[in-house]
C-alpha cells in the first residue's frame, strides 16, 4: 500500500498491509547531538523507512510577520520581539531548549485586537502560502501520502488567543470580559473558515487538525465547563463547515494533562486527538479503552524510554503493540526528541518499530 492508501486503512478500520508509524522530529540540541555521534545530515535520511505524511502548519501565522526588534541585549539574554508580536527574552545559549520569559503580548484591549486582526489576520492565500499557490498545492496532492493541515499556534479557540494577550490574562477573560474572549473565538473561526474555503475549492485533505496547548501537567488551563460554553460552539461551526466539504477527520494537537478535556471535544465533533504526552498521564491505552473505537489517536510513545536505553525502548514498544495491531492508531514519539536521547538508541527505536507495525 502507499503511505496514504495505508493511513486511510489504519484510520477508517479497513484491512491494511500493516501498521504506520511516524517520525516526530527532533531538537536542534540533539541533531547536533546525533552529529557528533556519526550522524550523517547529507546522506542519511532521519525517517528511516516509516510513514511519510505532508503537514502543513503555518497558513495561519500573522502575515505580515512583526518585525524582529532587538530591545536590550546582554551576555546571556536577549529582549526582542517576535514574529508574533510577543516581547520575550530568551537565552542565548540554548535557546531552543529553554522557556522564554514572556514580557508582553501584542493585545492588551478591543482595539489593539481589531487592529492586529486587520493588518494580520487575513484570509489572502497568495501572501499567507505563495504565488501560484493552488498550483503546488494540486502537485503535492498528487504524491501518495497523507495530505494533513494543521492550524499551528494560530488556528483554535484557546491557544491562539493566548498568543495574543498571555495565559494568565486570557483566563481572566473569561470571567472579567468574556464578549472580548467571544470576540477573538468569532474571528478566528472566521479565519478558518474563509482560509480552509479557498484550500478545498482546489485540494481534498485527509485531516484537518485545530491547535491549543491548552493544558498543563496535571490538568487543563480551562475547565470542561468553561471550554463547553465558550470553544465547542466555535468547534461545532468549523467542524460542521469542513464535514460539508468532506474532511473526515478532525482533530486537535494538545500537549498536557488533556482527558478532561475529550468529552468537549469529542461533542464538538473532532474525532482524533493527538500527541498525547506520556509524562503527563495520558495513557493512550487507557484512552482507548475509556473513549473506544470512534476516538482516533496519534502519538503516545513515551519520549523518556528512548533516553533509557534498549531494554526500555523495548518494553515501551511491547506495551502499545496491542493498540497498533487494533488500528486507530498511529504510533509516534510523544513530542520531538531531547538532547538525552543518543543517535544510537533512536536508530534502535526506529528499527524496531519497523518490526512491530509489520506485526514481528
Amino acid at each position: 500500500m502507499t503511505d496514504r492508501e495505508r493511513f486511510l486503512a489504519t484510520m477508517n478500520d479497513q484491512p491494511r498491509d500493516r501498521a504506520p508509524f511516524w517520525y516526530w522530529g527532533a531538537w536542534p540540541q540533539t541533531l547536533e547531538r546525533w552529529e557528533r555521534e556519526g550522524w550523517d545530515r547529507e546522506r542519511f535520511d532521519l525517517n528511516m523507512g516509516a510513514d511519510r505524511r505532508l503537514a502543513y502548519g503555518h497558513w495561519w501565522n500573522p502575515n505580515p510577520p512583526f518585525e524582529h526588534r532587538v530591545l536590550e541585549e546582554d551576555e546571556e539574554t536577549v529582549l526582542f520581539v517576535n514574529h508574533e508580536g510577543i516581547l520575550m527574552r530568551q537565552r542565548k545559549d540554548q535557546p531552543m531548549s529553554s522557556m522564554p520569559q514572556f514580557v508582553r503580548f501584542p493585545v492588551e484591549t478591543r482595539e489593539d485586537f481589531r487592529r492586529f486582526w486587520a493588518e494580520r489576520m487575513q484570509p489572502n492565500l497568495e501572501a499567507r502560502i505563495g504565488e501560484g499557490w493552488q498550483e503546488r498545492l494540486r502537485a503535492e496532492r498528487e504524491q501518495p501520502v497523507p495530505f494533513i493541515v494543521i492550524s499551528d499556534r494560530w488556528g483554535g479557540f484557546f491557544g491562539p488567543l493566548r498568543n495574543l494577550v498571555g495565559v494568565e490574562r486570557l483566563c481572566t477573560l473569561f470571567y472579567d470580559d468574556p464578549a472580548f474572549v467571544e470576540e477573538m473565538m468569532e474571528a478566528n473561526a472566521d479565519l478558518t473558515i474563509a482560509i480552509m474555503d479557498q484550500v478545498l475549492d482546489v485540494v481534498d485533505i485527509d485531516a484537518f487538525a485545530f491547535w491549543e496547548d491548552m493544558a498543563y501537567k496535571t490538568g487543563p488551563l480551562l475547565s470542561p465547563e468553561m471550554a463547553r460554553r465558550y470553544m465547542l460552539p466555535r468547534y461545532r461551526r468549523v467542524v460542521e463547515f469542513l464535514r460539508g466539504r468532506g474532511v473526515q477527520i478532525i482533530g486537535l494537537d494538545s500537549d498536557g494533562q488533556v482527558d478532561p478535556l475529550i468529552p468537549v471535544w469529542l461533542d464538538a465533533g473532532l474525532n482524533m486527538l493527538y500527541p498525547f504526552e506520556a509524562q503527563a498521564g495520558m495513557d493512550v491505552l487507557a484512552v482507548r479503552r475509556k473513549y473506544g473505537e470512534d476516538l482516533l489517536i496519534w502519538g503516545g510513545v513515551d519520549k523518556r524510554a528512548l533516553a533509557q536505553g534498549r531494554a526500555a525502548i523495548d518494553a515501551e514498544l511491547e506495551r502499545l503493540r496491542p493498540l497498533i495491531e487494533e488500528g486507530g492508531y498511529i504510533p509516534h514519539t510523544d513530542h520531538s526528541l531531547p538532547p538525552d536521547v543518543s543517535f544510537a538508541d533512536f536508530c534502535y527505536y526506529m528499527e524496531q518499530m519497523r518490526k512491530v507495525v509489520s506485526g514481528e
